[in-house]
């Protein structure tokens, strides 16, 4: 059973669940004290100012931004990509939207005066809908440029987004992957980094039952909760201890005035970010403490790189209620999926009709969000693709940021994946001229 939102929203508005709006009180209460810090930091960080270079003023100065850094509301990040090379010659980068819905755009990187012999693959990278934007993936973004026409989901804050436009759940989720593979084609490439993994699979198996003609050439699952009963981590272990109710009473909010979503339930982003520093304090209370130090030491690198770090990570987007309780209960508490239970709109998944789309799973050694064996899972539970057309990759050392982002990412996941793609490429041309040979007699 699904919790469709007219429900969601009577029982969240019966319990009275202020901490939205106090959230946002706090934030309005601080404002002032903000502007004051703000304006501390600039006085003493002013070259002309005679104490700027005292262990006075770099200590007001670097007290005054951490402050206003850790009181401020973090606006959506820019993806920044301006610049690649391809085949060796720099290019010029433009985004540009090809699909749009109320909840999610589909983003082109358009490289600029492409001159190839052959086309380069379609991909589609699927971002995840966990709360953060899909600026988090601007490194995976990065790395397929050279090689790929890369498109990613843009998902849309759901406070942003009107009562007059409806809700949005893992049902539509899967209808709105379905329609992007639409735009793209077949024979796209697809990569669901994290939480996607369930709605991408099931997507493909649906779209393998129909036969459709859109069907992707890949997919390519990294640190995914196909089966989380496996290698259960904090995440998984909470999710089944505290089941459904837990989470409906205790993170849905409804949106206050004067925000676009005024009135929609939601689980708010504030909410997804306090449980990730919650996960990991000591290691972001350090980080501060040495950016602090790094700002009176006049180390401006080491302190831009955490700016850098924590502009995107502090960046939170809200959740409908009706997506989150359908995915915490089909993916985290009822395992629906690899029971063979998982149904889009009343029809059943099957991931046994997957036959013709390459799979690729994508691991971390130290992940502590998805384990290790909950995203190899879709490799069993995905008989009928042939061994061929079927990779696993572990990546030793690194955690589920890890997996799409950083150095071992370029390095060492990033090359494997495009492989991958040349190879599925390569399957399909062959079978494509193999029914085209005429049968001897």
């Amino acid at each position: 059973m699904t919790f469709g939102a007219p429900r969601v929203a009577a029982r969240v508005v019966g319990q009275m669940n202020f901490s939205y709006q106090m959230y946002e009180m706090a934030l309005a209460a601080l404002g002032p004290a903000r502007a004051i810090s703000n304006a501390s930091r600039l006085v003493f960080a002013n070259p002309f100012n005679p104490l700027t270079n005292t262990p006075f003023g770099k200590n007001i100065a670097a007290g005054a931004e951490l402050f206003e850094r850790m009181t401020r509301r973090y606006g959506k990040p820019a993806f920044g990509l301006q610049r690649t090379a391809v085949d060796g010659v720099p290019v010029t980068v433009r985004e540009e939207v090809v699909w749009e819905r109320p909840f999610c755009s589909l983003l082109h990187f358009v490289r600029e005066g492409v001159k190839l012999r052959a086309p380069q693959p379609k991909l589609l990278i699927v971002a995840p809908m966990s709360g953060h934007y899909a600026t988090l993936l601007r490194g995976t973004v990065e790395a397929f440029l050279p090689t790929h026409e890369v498109y990613i989901t843009d998902w849309t804050n759901s406070r942003m987004v009107s009562l007059a436009a409806g809700g949005f759940d893992l049902d539509d989720y899967i209808v709105y992957l379905r329609e992007m593979l639409g735009v793209l084609g077949p024979g796209a490439h697809t990569i669901g980094v994290c939480q996607p993994a369930v709605p991408l699979i099931a997507a493909v198996a649906l779209m393998e039952a129909e036969n459709h003609s859109d069907i992707p050439a890949s997919m390519t699952l990294m640190g995914g909760p196909i089966d989380t009963r496996r290698s259960p981590t904090a995440v998984n272990l909470l999710a089944e201890r505290r089941g459904v109710a837990w989470f409906r009473d205790n993170c849905l909010n409804v949106v206050p005035f004067p925000h676009a979503g005024f009135g929609r339930v939601v689980y708010p982003g504030f909410l997804q970010l306090s449980g990730f520093m919650a996960m990991n304090l000591d290691r972001h209370v350090n980080a501060h403490v040495d950016m602090f130090n790094h700002l009176v030491s006049g180390d401006g690198d080491s302190a831009e790189k955490h700016r850098e770090f924590y502009d995107e990570y502090m960046a939170v987007m809200d959740l409908t209620a009706e997506y989150y309780m359908q995915t915490i209960e089909t993916v985290f508490v009822e395992h629906s999926l690899p029971k063979g239970e998982m149904k889009h709109r009343g029809t059943a998944i099957d991931l046994k009709a997957i036959h013709r789309c390459a799979l690729m799973t994508v691991e971390g050694e130290n992940d502590d969000i998805s384990g290790v064996g909950q995203t190899y899972a879709a490799q069993e539970l995905c008989p009928n693709i042939p061994d061929e057309l079927k990779v696993h990759y572990l990546q030793k050392d690194v955690g589920h940021y890890g997996v799409f982002n950083g150095s071992r990412f370029r390095a060492l996941i990033a090359p494997r994946i495009v492989d991958f793609h040349a190879n599925a490429d390569a399957h399909a041309r062959s079978q494509k001229s193999s029914r085209r040979k005429p049968a001897r007699g």
